[in-house]
């Protein structure tokens, strides 16, 4: 014997249905752009989609925790990430700048009429000048940045754990 099931009225339906299920999904989708590269630098910067809201009115100092609610790390975590951002972003700049400018001057001071492996000769010895120049100013630099990016990962790690802490001790809070 087949038995018929009763007939469901069609907002019943539409809750089975796989986009009505994503609806359902706590946590919130993340989407960080990326821009195009600087022509100096390099660099794609990122546009962060989680930037710190507008400061609350009444607030009296424009750096003032207080116009901020909640924990101020992840404040702290997103102005640092951003700073990283910079701090990187300027080094670049500021070292391909100079680069540039170096590379055109050694090939301003080569005579007309000079052959293609004069050009690169002359080429190869300023890229191992540059890099024995550089070598000081590109260590500190990458200890510097590796400094910078653990402390801002540790930061954010710090910041998602008490989410998570927050969202298992309090789990019905909006």
């Amino acid at each position: 014997m087949v038995r018929l099931l009763p007939s469901l009225p069609p907002h019943a339906l539409s809750r089975t249905t796989p986009s009505r299920a994503r609806a359902f999904h706590a946590s919130l989708s993340r989407s960080h752009l990326v821009g195009p590269p600087d022509p100096i630098s390099h660099i794609r910067p990122v546009i962060y989609d989680d930037a710190p809201p507008p400061p609350r009115p009444g607030a009296r100092h424009p750096y003032s925790l207080r116009e901020f609610t909640g924990d101020t790390r992840e404040y702290q975590w997103k102005m640092q990430r951003q700073e990283l951002d910079a701090f990187n972003h300027n080094f670049w700049l500021e070292s391909n700048s100079r680069f540039y400018a170096a590379k055109e001057a050694v090939l301003e001071a080569l005579p007309e009429g000079v052959s293609a492996e004069q050009r690169e000769a002359a080429l190869s010895e300023f890229y191992t000048r540059w890099v024995a120049q550089e070598r000081t100013r590109l260590d500190e630099y990458n200890s510097e940045w590796r400094r910078r990016n653990w402390s801002t990962i540790l930061l954010g790690a710090r910041v998602r754990y008490q989410e998570l802490v927050s969202r298992v001790m309090h789990p019905f809070r909006g």
